[in-house]
């Protein structure tokens, strides 16, 4: 039996316009055998949970470099959960502030990943926890 391959949102959430590192991010999980469905820019996190929720994915990343990462990250934890969806992982990066990470992450942020993260780095965190989380509920 083989196992399907991880299937993984990509998420720009709020006002945010720059999209090149989701981008990036987005083909290397892709070009790493997950399927990747990229959302676009200035989506909200109802319109990211639905997203999630449709494409039965594994795990949402969520892309901030505009400063809202406490809200935004917040606000979709809260939706997958009123969506009786919180078992899908949440990761993201972006510009975000070393002392926020411990609060992200008390909150289920999963993973954040800072400037300078590679994408190397991303997809095998994403193959180690997303993937065993996975396995683990099969």
């Amino acid at each position: 039996m083989s196992e399907s391959p991880l299937r993984i949102v990509v998420a720009k959430p709020g006002l945010d316009g720059h999209d090149r590192g989701a981008k990036v991010i987005a083909r290397a999980l892709r070009d790493a055998g997950m399927e990747v469905v990229y959302t676009g820019l200035h989506q909200t996190p109802e319109q990211i949970v639905e997203a999630s929720i449709q494409e039965d994915a594994d795990a949402v990343g969520l892309s901030v470099l505009s400063g809202a990462h406490m809200t935004l990250f917040a606000k979709t934890i809260e939706l997958l959960k009123a969506r009786d969806a919180g078992d899908i992982v949440v990761f993201g990066g972006g510009i975000i502030p070393e002392g926020d990470i411990p609060e992200l992450e008390a909150m289920g942020v999963a993973k954040i990943f800072t400037p300078g993260a590679t994408t190397t780095e991303i997809v095998t965190w994403v193959n180690e926890n997303v993937g065993s989380a996975q396995a683990a509920q099969a």
